[in-house]
């Protein structure tokens, strides 16, 4: 039921197996590893290593990893939380010692010990049936052969030139001739290649316990980061308790904090008090309202997500309905609320999402991320892996919930997301940072409130408050801008897209699966 405002493709529809990913190249090679027996989590760990080498300034084995799994066979869901650790010696005093009053977004400091790996490993040794090994030789023959870059990665790639520069080794295995791979060219990663094969052959103790670590430890004393060896071995990702609640009969999963998923749960809540299917989608109101809705969930996400080892946090409150109604309550129908909003509980970026469903009904929602594009810009030593930034979404004020501590995981962005509508599933997840909360809330409501299908949800455009601005995609019309600043909006237009999003669902009922994904990256979805 598309209409002419805003044309795009249609929805993809298949009955044994569906596979949407932000690449062609990685979607490709998830349906080849379904086509061939495979599982859903199979696939998604082969798509996801394609990913780490086509879009390397989105993610990479360097990078973090979260992941929901539907089990068919028990009808659990299953969370993993990738997240990566910070070394022993980062405490608030050490980069006190060093001047520094926050943690920097780029360089050795930032990074933090990679989960992605391990993430990857864990997941298949549960609920995979096939090999790490055999899983990676289509990443392998990418990195090595090389693959095409689109207009799309090289784009992406060219924005962010400035964060290579600095360092030698990301020149080399990033950029020929000071620039960027252009669109139509082919990106080689010898080096990267070398390093998937480790751990093809030795699984993720190559990366945390072989040469690997050793490599990136080395790097990082040499470059007076904090790194030490005992930060790889100590390392594991954790099985955790997916968190939800119900929206519109929907019950909506998130990964549990210190991942930032309660943050959309929060909004819907909010959202719950209001019709917004008796608004003109895109109109003020209802522009107005999830903005309002977001805003207050964010201010509670600033104050309390964290690593839940080093706080008791007020989760339980957060997802309730007494105080998603409280918050509700401080909404102002006419009016923006101002900066700085207080918190009420008591005590743009870059990712890739994907989706597989396989022939017996698995479902996993896997993201992958370095978080900014090309992390903290730093490739360690001869290993081609690009390192994240995670580093950089602590905290140093002492006493925050998410300030740095040995050991600890900071607030996360990357958020993996599931939906059930009494037997039928929704896989879903949005690229993009600190907007992925939004974009649930802004993918479910086009579903389920404006009546849109999953590749509508995702086409239609975008909006996004965040540090004091409301961000617009261009199609939202220039009279609801307006109208949003009479409100007391402060509003941008956004020449960048706002993330980017992939979706499954599966109609137990009638055997059918239905896919979209995301035009504004190279989203492409397949089944069979």
């Amino acid at each position: 039921m598309r209409d002419n405002q805003y044309p795009g493709r249609s929805v993809v529809m298949s009955t044994r197996g569906m596979i949407a990913t932000s690449q062609p190249m990685a979607t490709q090679a998830g349906l080849a590893v379904l086509q061939a027996g495979g599982n859903a989590m199979d696939a998604a760990i082969a798509a996801s290593a394609v990913l780490s080498v086509t879009e390397p300034q989105a993610t990479g084995i360097g990078g973090d990893c979260f992941l929901l799994y539907h089990e068919a066979k028990t009808g659990k869901l299953h969370g993993l939380n990738g997240s990566g650790r910070a070394p022993a010696r980062a405490t608030p005093e050490e980069f006190e010692r060093r001047g520094l009053m926050q943690v920097p977004e780029f360089g050795i400091l930032s990074v933090i010990v990679p989960g992605a790996v391990d993430a990857w490993y864990t997941a298949l040794e549960r609920f995979g049936t096939r090999s790490l090994e055999e899983l990676l030789q289509p990443a392998i023959v990418f990195a090595e052969d090389g693959y095409a870059v689109t207009p799309v990665v090289a784009k992406a790639c060219q924005n962010n030139t400035a964060v290579l520069a600095p360092h030698a080794e990301s020149r080399r295995d990033f950029m020929v001739d000071g620039h960027t791979p252009a669109a139509g060219t082919v990106h080689r990663q010898p080096r990267l290649a070398k390093s998937l094969r480790r751990i093809a052959q030795g699984g993720r103790d190559a990366f945390y316990r072989g040469p690997i670590a050793e490599e990136i430890v080395h790097f990082s004393l040499k470059h007076d980061g904090l790194f030490e060896m005992e930060d790889f071995y100590e390392y594991h990702s954790e099985w955790v308790e997916p968190i939800s609640t119900d929206y519109r009969g929907v019950r909506v999963y998130e990964i549990p904090p210190n991942g930032q998923g309660i943050t959309a749960l929060m909004t819907l809540n909010i959202l719950e008090k209001v019709k917004l299917s008796g608004m003109k989608h895109l109109s003020v109101d209802h522009l107005h309202m999830v903005i309002e809705a977001f805003k207050l969930a964010v201010a509670e996400r600033d104050e309390f997500v964290a690593d839940p080892a080093f706080n008791k946090l007020p989760v339980e409150e957060m997802l309730s309905k007494e105080f998603a109604a409280k918050q509700f309550a401080r909404i102002d129908p006419q009016r923006a609320a101002r900066y700085p909003i207080a918190p009420a509980a008591r005590a743009h970026r870059d990712t890739v999402y994907l989706s597989v469903v396989d022939r017996d009904r698995n479902a996993v929602s896997f993201i992958n991320s370095l978080y900014y594009p090309y992390g903290s810009g730093v490739v360690a030593g001869d290993t081609g892996i690009m390192l994240q930034n995670r580093g950089a979404g602590f905290v140093l004020e002492p006493g925050h919930f998410n300030c740095i501590a040995p050991r600890k995981r900071p607030m996360h962005t990357i958020i993996p997301a599931m939906a059930y509508r009494g037997d039928d599933i929704l896989s879903f997840g949005v690229m993009g940072g600190e907007y992925q909360p939004m974009g649930h809330v802004t993918v479910l409501t086009n579903w389920l409130d404006f009546g849109m299908d999953l590749q509508e949800a995702i086409d239609a455009p975008r909006f996004q408050p965040g540090g004091g601005v409301v961000a617009l995609e261009r199609p939202v019309p220039q009279e609801v801008l307006k109208m949003l600043q009479q409100r007391g909006h402060v509003v941008g237009r956004t020449e960048l897209s706002l993330g980017g999003a992939q979706a499954i669902y599966v109609d137990m009922k009638n055997g059918v699966l239905s896919a979209g994904s995301d035009p504004r990256k190279d989203g492409c979805a397949l089944g069979y």
